[in-house]
C-alpha cells in the first residue's frame, strides 16, 4: 500500500508494509474494536467532565503532588493493577496483558506552566472550554482515562501489558525529567513501545526528538570602582560580552535543524552602576534534531567561554577571569525511521477514523526519551483544536476531541496484538 506523506518540507510517497496493512485491516474489522471506537465517541462527555475536574487541581512543574494523588485514585478506580506514585511523582498503573506481546506505555503529563497563584475558573463558551492548562496536558490525562474505560468495556484481550501513566516535570526546566526517570528505572526496562499524548489537533504524528539544552554560565573576577580600578582588574561582564559575541557568530546547519539563542544576561545592579562587577551570568538555549550536532554545538559554546575569559584576562594582564557552568535543561535528541511499524500503524489509525495524517518532522515531547533510547515511540495530539497554550487565555474546543483516544486505542492494540487473533505490528 502506498500513501502520501505530508511534511514541512515536501510531499513524498509513504509506504506502508503489507504486514502492517493486513494487521490493521484485520484489527479494525473486529466487532469488539468497532465497539471500542463507538464507545470512545459516546464516552466523550465523560472525558470532558474528567478534564474539567482535573484542570482546577493546580499542578505547576515540581508541584504536581495533588493532581498526582487525584490521578492515582482514578487509575485505581478503573481497576488497574499496581497503581502507585513513584518517587519522582509519576503516577503509574498496569493493565495486565493476556499473552506475551510487547509492553506499551501510554502517558500524558501532569504538570502545567501556571504557578499556584493563578486562578483557574473554567468557562464553557461557544463550544470551547477556557481555562489555564485545559489542553496542555489536562486533556491528555483525560484521554488516557477514556482509553482505559474502552478497554474495560470491550474486554479485549490485548496480548501485551499496557502501562498507563501521568508523568511529572515535562514542562520548562522540568526538562521531561518525569519521563526520563521512568525510563531509567526498573519499569523502563520492561517497555517495548511508547505512546505520548501532547500537542494540538488529532492528525499529527511526532516521531523525531528535538534535543534541548539550556546552560547557565557564570563569570567571576575581583571587581572594583569603575574609575579607580580601571586597568587594574579584568571585567567579568566584558568577558561575558565577548562570549556572547563569539556565540553570535557560530555557524549551525539548517538540516538537521539546529538553533541557539543567548536568552539572559545578568550583571551588576543600579546601586553599583559605577562599579566593575564581580560576576556576570548568561543563559543560553540551544536545540537540534541531531544528537551529534547538539554535542558539537555544546563544545563550540564552551570553547567560546574559554576563549572569552582568556582574552579578557590577557587584555588587562592583571588578574584571571574564571567561569563555571551548569545545565538547567538537558533533553536528548533522537531520530527514528519514518517507516517504523508504529508510525505506519498510527498513520492507518488516523486514516481509519477519517483524518489525513501529517508527520511532524521535529518536536520536543515526552517521546524524546524513548526515541533517544532507540524504542518505537510517538506523540500524537490531544484531539481537538486549541489555542492560547501556555497563557491564561488557553482554550480547548470540545467537538471531535474523542478522536485522540480512538487513535490511541487502535495504535495500542496494533502494537500489543490481540491474543489469538491479531499479531503485533512490531
Amino acid at each position: 500500500m502506498v500513501l502520501k506523506k505530508q511534511s514541512k518540507e515536501e510531499d513524498v510517497e509513504y509506504k506502508v508494509s503489507q504486514k502492517t496493512a493486513e494487521i490493521m485491516s484485520e484489527l479494525t474489522g473486529l466487532n469488539e474494536v468497532k465497539q471500542g471506537l463507538e464507545f470512545l465517541k459516546e464516552d466523550h462527555q465523560e472525558a470532558v467532565k474528567d478534564q474539567l475536574e482535573m484542570v482546577v487541581i493546580k499542578a505547576p512543574t515540581f508541584f504536581e503532588q495533588e493532581r498526582a494523588k487525584y490521578y492515582c485514585e482514578r487509575l485505581k478506580g478503573l481497576g488497574l493493577e499496581d497503581v502507585h506514585i513513584d518517587e519522582h511523582c509519576n503516577v503509574i498503573g498496569l493493565k495486565k496483558g493476556y499473552g506475551k506481546g510487547p509492553a506499551i506505555l501510554i502517558e500524558a503529563h501532569l504538570d502545567t506552566v501556571f504557578p499556584l497563584e493563578v486562578e483557574i475558573n473554567p468557562e464553557i463558551k461557544d463550544g470551547k472550554i477556557y481555562a489555564p492548562g485545559i489542553g496542555d496536558d489536562t486533556r491528555g490525562l483525560a484521554a488516557v482515562l477514556s482509553v482505559i474505560r474502552a478497554l474495560n468495556t470491550t474486554k479485549i484481550k490485548h496480548s501485551g501489558d499496557i502501562y498507563f501513566a501521568g508523568t511529572a516535570c515535562e514542562e520548562g526546566i522540568g526538562g521531561l525529567s518525569g519521563m526520563r526517570n521512568l525510563f531509567s528505572g526498573p519499569l523502563g526496562k520492561k517497555i517495548d513501545a511508547s505512546i505520548s499524548i501532547d500537542g494540538s489537533g488529532a492528525d499529527k504524528i511526532t516521531f523525531n526528538a528535538t534535543g534541548i539544552k539550556t546552560m547557565v554560565f557564570n563569570f567571576y573576577g575581583i571587581g572594583g570602582h569603575a574609575y579607580g580600578a580601571f586597568a587594574k582588574v579584568a571585567n567579568p561582564l566584558h568577558a561575558a560580552a565577548r562570549a556572547v559575541a563569539k556565540i553570535a557568530c557560530l555557524s549551525v546547519p539548517a538540516n538537521p535543524k539546529t538553533t541557539y539563542s543567548v536568552s539572559n544576561f545578568h550583571a551588576g545592579n543600579d546601586a553599583g552602576i559605577h562599579a566593575i562587577t564581580e560576576n556576570a551570568t548568561i543563559k543560553i538555549n540551544f536545540r537540534s534534531n541531531s544528537s551529534e550536532e547538539l554535542e558539537k554545538l555544546e563544545k563550540a559554546i564552551i570553547k567560546s567561554m574559554e576563549e572569552a575569559c582568556r582574552e579578557e584576562t590577557e587584555f588587562w594582564n592583571q588578574d584571571t577571569i574564571t567561569y563555571d557552568y551548569d545545565y538547567l535543561v538537558d533533553i536528548p535528541a533522537g531520530q527514528q525511521d519514518i517507516n517504523r511499524s508504529i508510525l505506519q500503524a498510527a498513520y492507518l489509525s488516523m486514516e481509519h477514523i477519517g483524518l489525513k495524517p501529517v508527520f511532524t518532522m521535529d518536536g520536543c515531547t515526552n517521546a524524546n526519551i524513548p526515541v533517544s533510547l532507540g524504542l518505537p515511540a510517538i506523540c500524537i495530539g490531544r484531539g481537538g483544536n486549541e489555542g492560547g497554550v501556555h497563557t491564561t487565555k488557553e482554550w480547548f474546543e470540545i467537538e471531535g476531541a474523542y478522536r485522540c483516544p480512538q487513535e490511541v486505542f487502535l495504535i495500542a492494540l496494533s502494537v500489543s496484538g490481540i491474543e489469538g487473533v491479531t499479531a503485533s505490528v512490531l
